[in-house]
């Protein structure tokens, strides 16, 4: 059987090699910040958020946002330097996930439309993100308040289709309705990528889980397009990146993202969205009160 994974953690000649060059940034930013113990709590948060983004199909946002607010980022810094940690967490899951498809689902009926629906909500997300920031059109409400609505509704969403939808037999066909709904999708969500950071990688789990595709192609396929939504945008922010966070959350975060699929392939659907939905509810409500 193929390795399932292209970056083997169990080996122990990967797992010296990324602590000692991870350590050594560590070292070398310590004398160029003088702050370790301070910006060395970013590893942390790299690796949290990017094991949370790629085992839902949420953009690490979801983590980073509320940190940074806490920390008094400004707006631009809190979008720029979540999608900067977002380019080495997601893409980490998206090469993961690639690999699992090609070496083990390729063949699958459930996982047949895996490609199509990456190519066609990514198109749609890359072109709305692109207008977004040509245009330079504002976001109609704070970072703030749009975060905390946009992570409440989303999560009180999830719990009813937890409850409300009966088991049903997965589906794996794509039919005209779906692809209207993509492109949809990909034009609604790549928007709110340019003004929260997140939103089409949400958008599109929670449909294909809607629709009863399988749990693990709808998160594979939110992550690829998560990871492609967040290189589309980080060159037009990339002035704001705060980046002393990048260089200690960045290595956390490939961690996450390749660890993030292990997780995932034990989960049930109905506890995945269950976790999913219990963060968002917890950071939408702090965020509004």
């Amino acid at each position: 059987m193929a390795n399932d994974n292209p970056i083997r953690l169990t080996n122990p000649k990967f797992i010296i090699v990324f602590v000692l060059l991870w350590l050594m940034l560590l070292v070398s930013a310590h004398h160029l910040f003088n702050s370790l113990f301070d910006y060395s709590l970013f590893s942390f948060l790299g690796v949290l958020g990017a094991i949370f983004a790629n085992s839902t199909g949420a953009g690490g946002g979801v983590i980073f946002i509320p940190m940074f607010a806490h920390l008094n980022f400004t707006e631009q810094q809190a979008i720029a330097t979540s999608f900067a940690i977002q380019c080495f967490g997601m893409t980490a899951g998206a090469i993961t996930w690639s690999h699992h498809y090609h070496s083990q689902k390729r063949d699958l009926r459930l996982w047949q439309g895996f490609k199509r629906i990456i190519t066609v909500t990514s198109i749609g997300a890359i072109i709305a993100l692109t207008g977004v920031f040509v245009f330079q059109v504002p976001s109609p409400a704070s970072l703030h308040f749009s975060f905390s609505w946009f992570s409440l509704l989303l999560g009180l969403f999830i719990i009813l289709t937890v409850y409300l939808l009966k088991p049903h037999r997965e589906r794996s066909q794509i039919y005209l309705l779906d692809y209207l709904a993509l492109i949809s999708i990909g034009l609604f969500g790549g928007a709110l990528t340019a003004w929260l950071s997140v939103g089409v990688g949400e958008l599109l789990v929670i449909y294909l889980l809607l629709r009863r595709f399988d749990i693990n192609m709808a998160v594979a396929a939110a992550v690829v397009v998560s990871a492609i939504s967040v290189w589309a945008a980080i060159g037009q922010v990339q002035q704001d990146v705060y980046w002393q966070v990048l260089v200690f959350a960045g290595p956390g975060a490939v961690l996450g993202g390749v660890f993030a699929k292990t997780l995932v392939t034990h989960l049930s659907a109905t506890r995945l969205k269950l976790f999913f939905s219990l963060w968002l509810l917890i950071t939408g409500t702090l965020g509004i009160v």
